[in-house]
């Protein structure tokens, strides 16, 4: 891949992430009704818990996975990651219950393989699509991967299998990107499947549950994804709406719809945010981010302008 277009889509990708955490995280919890009623369509950065822009521990697992990368030339490291997970732990940026005891145990010497729980949360999924982005046109090692990054904190089949879904669906946007060509639900949603079955065929048939989508307006959207889905903290039920919300968004319509509508589904908006943003940056690119999110976004020593340069670093 050329390297304007690498960087282009990781930088894409890693900021997607941190715009969709960021929109989402003041109404996690919320359902979809209940943002409607406060907010109409939620489409700008407000404050929540956390300042306007601030993102949670979706986009800091995020960005360790981005500075592992780029401190190890490159190369997926799962013990160096661990130790950056820990290293990098804000109790405070949201994480579940059962990562405060998991990092305890990395931080104590536990191999990065071992400290995990077994747990079919999101965890996994939320932070991987970074990793998506890089190994793109290798989706085998891609696979792999993904899976070993997960296997740091959830090491149920569900969870692993929700984040090998995150992961190969940013592959397989990058690759459409490259190539030009549009996403097809259908073909989009197979691929899924069939990677997906030999891990866990409860989340192959979440997928495979996916609403037919692309054509429909905006609030059908949300309807059709939150009748479906629970949207909740489970990576069967965050992954498959972040992923439809993105294929909606590929029929015309555009990343920072993508975006919107994953928040508005509810449940766990900044996760589901965080998925979605990944995928629409890797497809549509970093300049389609709106600026006033971007430039929003936290900034301090783990923000925005950190991520652009660790992108950068990468694909230098």
């Amino acid at each position: 891949m050329p390297r304007k277009n690498r960087l282009e889509r990781l930088t894409g990708g890693a900021l997607g992430c941190m715009c969709g955490d960021a929109l989402g995280m003041p109404v996690e919890g919320w359902t979809a009704t209940a943002i409607r009623k406060t907010h109409g369509v939620l489409d700008r950065m407000i404050a929540g818990r956390l300042p306007a822009g601030s993102y949670t521990d979706d986009s800091q697992m995020m960005i360790a996975i981005l500075e592992s990368l780029a401190e190890c030339g490159g190369r997926f490291d799962p013990a160096d990651l661990a130790r950056r997970f820990a290293r990098k732990f804000q109790p405070w940026r949201g994480y579940g219950g059962r990562i405060a005891g998991v990092m305890e145990r990395i931080s104590a010497g536990a191999k990065w393989d071992q400290a995990g729980t077994d747990s079919f949360g999101n965890g996994g999924a939320m932070r991987v699509g970074v990793l998506g982005a890089w190994l793109a046109h290798d989706p085998d090692t891609l696979l792999r991967a993904a899976l070993d990054q997960c296997l740091i904190t959830h090491s149920h089949p569900r969870g692993l299998a929700g984040t090998a879904a995150q992961a190969l669906a940013v592959g397989r946007a990058c690759r459409l990107a490259d190539n030009g060509l549009v996403v097809d639900q259908q073909d989009f949603i197979d691929y899924l499947v069939k990677k997906t079955s030999p891990i866990d065929a409860h989340m192959a048939g979440r997928l495979k549950a996916m609403p037919t989508l692309q054509g429909l307006e905006f609030d059908q959207a949300v309807n059709a994804l939150t009748e479906e889905y629970a949207c909740d903290v489970t990576a069967a039920e965050a992954v498959p709406p972040a992923i439809g919300s993105f294929i909606w968004a590929s029929g015309g319509h555009s990343a920072k719809e993508a975006i919107i509508l994953a928040v508005n589904l509810g449940g766990d908006t900044d996760t589901i945010g965080a998925m979605a943003g990944v995928l629409a940056g890797v497809y549509w690119g970093k300049q389609s981010l709106p600026q006033n999110w971007t430039q929003t976004l936290e900034n301090g020593q783990d923000g925005h302008d950190r991520v652009n340069e660790l992108c950068l670093r990468l694909c230098e």
